[in-house]
């Protein structure tokens, strides 16, 4: 009962925090600048201050990259049991996100970055947990254009309730007739047809 609780308190602490990275756009200062990396994401997870942080980007045309906010956290339980507050394996949270740009005339190009954690619940057992995740691309009518899924594996280790994880990928899309780079957004959010989970 005792592991829940702590759950519960740290939880109840989260927000939603942004890294923007520096970036270059192709077309205007030779090479693109990449600094948005596994490792940076997951230090930021760690030392996660649950305090929400939105730096502005040094080029505003860039498409926000966010977490969708219906599924920032996904619960899994054992099976049969989904719904149980006394069944809880674990709990996966996002809580970072980062990207940078590389904006030409037709086509943009996002590489993209998120970090969180996993706290073990009641019912859960140190060891590698995976994660089932997607990443949304919208347009400027909110329409998800693009749909990736992205698995990411966390070790908890032997003697600790909390595990840390991050991820990094690119994706590229074009630009429709009449619109800007900014009119487009990016999501990570929590698959939430996984078995066991809800």
């Amino acid at each position: 009962m005792c592991v829940y609780a702590l759950i519960a308190v740290v939880l109840s602490g989260c927000a939603i925090s942004q890294i923007t990275s520096p970036f270059r756009s192709r077309g205007e200062r030779g090479s693109w600048a990449t600094s948005v990396s596994e490792e940076r994401l997951l230090e930021a997870a760690k030392n996660d201050t649950s305090s929400q942080v939105d730096l502005p980007a040094r080029d505003q045309n860039c498409p926000r990259f966010s977490v969708w906010q219906r599924d920032r956290m996904l619960t899994f339980y054992e099976k049969g049991r989904v719904g149980d507050q006394l069944a809880i394996k674990y709990r996966g949270e996002l809580t970072k996100t980062a990207r940078e740009c590389d904006i030409g005339r037709k086509k943009i190009s996002v590489k993209y970055g998120f970090a969180g954690r996993v706290l073990l619940g009641q019912r859960g057992q140190p060891g590698t947990i995976t994660l089932p995740l997607r990443v949304h691309v919208t347009d400027a009518s909110r329409n998800i254009i693009s749909s990736e899924a992205i698995a990411v594996s966390v070790n908890v280790m032997p003697g600790t309730l909390v595990g840390y994880f991050s991820a990094v990928g690119k994706v590229s899309f074009a630009l429709q007739s009449g619109t800007s780079a900014s009119q487009y957004q990016l999501y990570v959010a929590f698959d939430r047809k996984a078995p066991g989970t809800g």
